[in-house]
């Protein structure tokens, strides 16, 4: 699951729900610390990445703590974020869309997706970017985009009112990443993570070829280029 020190890109760390931390050369990127994430999902981060404005992804006092905490970090998210937080934080609130790319605290981030995936026809459907951060690893947000580019790692929303198993699976054959992590799993308990586990793994039909992988919040992995 991990690979040799002398060989790493990032270091990948599982937060709760669909937050993640990423760090290299002694700085850290932090995506999504929402409201089932940990509280401290944010601090310690020098860029913040946020996928849309739900509040398992979003949460307005995490990322407040956040950039109280490091008068340095900044905020790169899509307009109904942005617009509220800039104020609060005036010129460190970065609002961008598909297509865009950017550095964050170093690191080397594009932009894929517009929509939030249906969750139904009768409600409303919002935007909704995702992020390959360094070319290395994609975080699509409550979303199966496909990126407009190969990614060796993809980070898996696993579980979610709007998805299904067989849409979970067929995601990750389209995309064709060499390995998978799954996030959006803080609804499941250890029955739930244990049955994707199982038919995302050797027991299931086959993710053509990726390999899957979970973490529980806490546990890190380093990721090779």
């Amino acid at each position: 699951m991990g690979t040799d020190a002398n060989d790493t890109a990032l270091k990948l760390t599982k937060q709760g729900h669909a937050s993640v931390r990423l760090e290299k050369d002694g700085r850290t990127l932090v995506i999504d610390p929402g409201g089932y994430s940990e509280q401290e999902a944010g601090l310690g981060a020098d860029a913040l990445l946020v996928t849309h404005e739900h509040p398992d992804h979003f949460d307005e006092l995490r990322l407040r703590a956040a950039m109280e905490a490091n008068p340095e970090a900044e905020i790169w998210t899509l307009r109904s974020v942005a617009e509220q937080l800039s104020g609060a934080f005036p010129g460190r609130v970065h609002t961008v869309g598909h297509g865009d790319t950017f550095e964050a605290a170093g690191f080397e981030v594009e932009v894929h997706g517009e929509l939030h995936a249906v969750i139904h026809p009768d409600i409303p459907q919002i935007t909704n970017i995702g992020f390959v951060v360094d070319g290395l690893v994609f975080h699509p947000g409550d979303a199966l985009t496909v990126p407009e580019r190969p990614v060796k790692t993809l980070l898996l929303p696993v579980y979610a009112p709007w998805n299904k198993y067989a849409e979970v699976l067929d995601y990750v054959r389209t995309v064709s990443p060499a390995q998978v992590y799954d996030v959006h799993d803080g609804l499941l308990g250890d029955l739930g993570l244990a049955f994707f586990g199982r038919m995302l793994g050797e027991g299931g039909p086959g993710t053509g070829g990726a390999a899957h992988n979970q973490l529980r919040p806490g546990e890190s992995v380093r990721l090779a280029r």
